[in-house]
């Protein structure tokens, strides 16, 4: 069946002081060619018409790269389908007459703005206590005065294709941000680039990680299962590693 009937349970509230709940929706004619967002374009257009408050939600790319289309679908971060972000979500995926819950990601350090909106401005914050690289080193190096190693450079490369959009800490038991704060210490760790900040950077990022209210690692590894780039936890492990050495020569 091409075109499906679907119930939408979605989370609306009117801004960050007021109480949210579930408000159910029945939609008619969703393609099953249609994105999730798609989908969710079409809502709003019928609410629109019906002279109703539309639903907020973040996006921008729709093409996976982004981060923005924060969503948890039916208890998952991103939706059932792995590897993927909601915006590469098809709705070939549900079947008519199903019931589909949309949440935003819940957790403390992502405080819900607006319905599906939340403040992700928390990862910004660790990405400014030492997420780059501050050297001034003049005009662009030629590609081959550095040489790097295919295994260390793939390595790098795992670590920042992380899009920030915080899948990890919605399915952490403790809403953690392990996995995300050390892909971006990882991505610099393991290259010549970011060798003369190492210790600062791992030491300024987990302490302002922590200063957000994420919670710990617990090893549960949800973060590895929902993330859409299929980043791994041991990131996580290399962060723990990198925060020891720091604080012991650093003390």
């Amino acid at each position: 069946m091409e075109n499906m009937t679907l119930l939408l349970k979605v989370w609306r509230q009117k801004n960050a002081e007021s109480k949210g709940q579930l408000v159910p929706y029945t939609l008619e004619g969703v393609s099953q060619h249609m994105s999730f967002l798609e989908m969710l374009d079409v809502l709003n257009e019928k609410l629109i018409k019906d002279d109703d408050d539309p639903v907020e939600f973040d996006n921008d790319c729709r093409e996976g790269i982004c981060g923005m289309c924060s969503l948890v679908i039916n208890g998952i971060a991103h939706g059932p389908q792995k590897a993927t972000a909601v915006c590469q979500l098809h709705m070939r995926h549900f079947k008519d007459g199903d019931t589909v819950t949309i949440e935003p990601w819940l957790a403390k350090a992502f405080p819900i703005l607006k319905d599906l909106v939340v403040d992700r401005s928390a990862f910004d914050r660790i990405i400014a206590a030492g997420g780059y690289v501050s050297m001034n080193a003049g005009g662009a190096p030629d590609a081959n005065s550095s040489p790097i190693a295919k295994a260390v450079a793939d390595d790098a490369m795992d670590a920042a294709s992380c899009i920030g959009c915080g899948a990890c800490v919605a399915a952490c038991p403790n809403a953690s941000a392990s996995l995300f704060t050390s892909a971006k210490i990882s991505q610099l760790a393991v290259l010549p680039q970011g060798q003369p900040e190492r210790k600062r950077r791992v030491l300024g990022m987990v302490k302002q990680m922590d200063s957000e209210g994420f919670g710990d690692c617990s090893n549960y590894a949800e973060c590895e299962a929902v993330c859409p780039k299929e980043i791994s936890i041991a990131h996580i492990a290399r962060m723990k590693r990198e925060y020891m050495k720091a604080a012991l020569t650093e003390a």
